[in-house]
């Protein structure tokens, strides 16, 4: 694998204009240099920056010339260097993307896809059976395009793969058909639909256009001082707005390399081999990753003398001396030797794993973003870390924070900005309570703002417990305390009624039974409620946790790993 990993001072990002943009500048300028490894039938291959660009023309012109150019194109599947080039030929086509979760039900797919009006559909190998079982209850699609075909598969009118949909537009292409590229680019129209990840049961389809697409490509770049040396490992789901937007899009703008990992369980095997120095992660891959790295230097006996090298090296930072490559080379090797950065978001990290991180080498750099700000809002910019903040907001940016009716400096947060979305999709009830009169975003979330215009992000307002005595608690931030307790394996805070009918605030825990193996029930419980009243020690009285209950299976998750939280009875 052809891979560049020096890094020193980032280069400044182009600043683009659109996705034809983005595709053409990236083969002008890094040509066939690799974008993309992504292992095949067992064999790792290259997708450069100028097939890229080549494959969107091809993907488009083909489109076009069948009718559905401008039409809504569903994508469904694991990521694939196809899936971007048919992400981007779509939109650059006029027409709308409609990425579709394939963890959805048969039924759910069938409904999303009817009602965003989707006439083409592509998938990858993955969701194969899943397309070939929904066929009959998507009456609109006129073509189904096979990314990856299995050995079975049989073209006619209404299926192809996409090699046969690629060489079509190419043979149309250099036979002088020109309506594809010919399309003026219309910044304003509907790109894409996103449908929610549905964490609190009601998924909506939130509308973004190619100047909303865009701008978050541009501030991606701007707020972070990465280029054409850095080097990721793609994990999360390509449908999420987080991992296209900022994982994809914004990566090939500044000539990054991309290693699409194939699987969950070879992750770290995967870091190993393509040795990244940044990565894009959600919080639970991050907690994994730290709760595995204690779980190790326990097992070896060497905590103590650990931590005495994490306090001997932050005494030498604080003078300058930087040794941690040294004293925690184990550790950075675990994840390829070279992994300087991990820009998180999705909900908010323990102050002390980032601290851990930073220790061993790694800066955490917490940001903000929401599906509906397509999605970015704000991030930490490296050497402008503040713990527990998840930054300042990015260029073109606006946050405010609405104090009415809230208590002190917090309330909700709103947005403005060329990243707003459009609205939601056939729902224009929910779009109109979306926005304040003055044309505001709500965001949904709580927090505040310092005067330097760092975000603090208390909670969603979703999930407020209110108090009998009034107190608004945001249950987030005393998840934050239980996050870190090794014992306890995932945890969510809930109000429940205690025998005088009062709320009462209940943390509800999944052990880690792999550090309690051989306890019985009754053990268990003690353990971890002596764990709590620790946490307790640290909170205000109001917020301090008085029932705790203990789940043996853990919570249902979206596929961008947060705990549906509307499941748990």
């Amino acid at each position: 694998m052809r891979m560049i990993n020096n890094l020193k001072g980032a280069k400044p990002p182009k600043v683009i204009t659109d996705l034809r943009d983005l595709v053409k500048s990236g083969a002008d300028v890094f040509g066939d240099k690799p974008l993309y490894f992504y292992k095949e039938n067992g064999e790792t291959k290259e997708y450069s920056f100028k097939l890229l660009y080549d494959e969107t023309l091809y993907i488009g012109t083909a489109l076009s010339k069948l009718g559905l150019m401008g039409k809504g194109i569903a994508i469904i599947g694991n990521t694939h260097p196809r899936y971007t080039a048919t992400y981007i030929s779509t939109v650059n086509g006029g027409g709308y993307i409609v990425p579709v979760d394939p963890e959805l039900t048969n039924d759910q797919t069938a409904y999303f896809m009817n009602f965003a009006e989707v006439e083409a559909v592509f998938y990858t190998d993955k969701p194969t059976e899943k397309i070939n079982e929904i066929k009959n209850l998507l009456p609109n699609v006129k073509l189904f395009v096979a990314i990856q075909p299995k050995d079975d598969f049989i073209s006619d009118e209404h299926n192809m793969t996409i090699d046969a949909l690629v060489e079509m537009g190419k043979t149309e292409l250099d036979n002088g058909y020109t309506d594809y590229i010919d399309y003026e680019i219309v910044p304003e129209k509907m790109s894409a639909i996103i449908f929610t990840s549905g964490s609190t049961g009601t998924a909506k389809g939130v509308m973004l256009s190619t100047k909303n697409l865009t701008a978050a490509v541009n501030a991606s770049c701007l707020s972070m001082s990465y280029d054409d040396r850095n080097t990721f490992v793609s994990v999360l789901p390509p449908h999420h707005t987080y991992e296209m937007t900022c994982g994809h899009l914004a990566l090939m703008n500044i000539g990054a390399q991309v290693l699409i990992n194939d699987s969950l369980k070879n992750a770290l095997r995967n870091f190993k081999e393509f040795k990244p120095n940044a990565l894009m992660l959600v919080p639970l891959f991050v907690e994994t990753m730290h709760k595995k790295i204690w779980a190790e230097i326990k097992k070896k006996g060497i905590e103590g003398k650990l931590k005495f090298a994490m306090g001997f090296d932050n005494a030498l930072l604080s003078v300058g001396i930087d040794i941690r490559k040294k004293l925690f080379k184990e550790i950075i090797d675990a994840f390829g030797g070279n992994l300087k950065s991990i820009v998180c978001g999705g909900a908010s990290l323990s102050p002390e794993l980032i601290k851990d991180f930073y220790s061993f080498g790694v800066t955490v750099l917490e940001g903000y973003g929401i599906t509906e700000c397509a999605p970015l809002v704000a991030v930490n910019s490296p050497g402008k870390v503040r713990f527990r903040s998840v930054g300042q907001p990015v260029r073109g940016c606006t946050v405010k924070i609405d104090l009415t009716d809230s208590e002190e400096d917090t309330g909700e947060i709103l947005v403005k900005g060329d990243n707003v979305m459009m609205g939601y999709y056939k729902n224009p009830e929910a779009t109109k309570e979306a926005f304040t009169e003055d044309g505001w975003f709500r965001t949904g979330d709580i927090g505040r703002m310092d005067k330097d215009g760092y975000i603090y992000i208390t909670g969603r307002k979703k999930n407020v417990i209110i108090l009998s005595n009034g107190k608004n608690i945001y249950p987030e931030e005393i998840e934050e305390y239980l996050i870190p307790i090794e014992i306890i394996l995932e945890a969510i805070v809930i109000s429940r009624e205690n025998a005088a009918g009062e709320p009462t605030i209940t943390a509800i825990a999944v052990p880690n039974m792999e550090l309690l193996a051989g306890k019985n029930d009754d053990e268990i419980y003690e353990l971890i409620k002596a764990e709590i009243s620790e946490v307790n020690k640290k909170l205000p009285s109001y917020k301090q946790i008085h029932q705790i209950e203990i789940r043996k299976e853990e919570f249902e998750r979206t596929t961008s790993k947060k705990i549906q939280r509307f499941k748990v009875k």
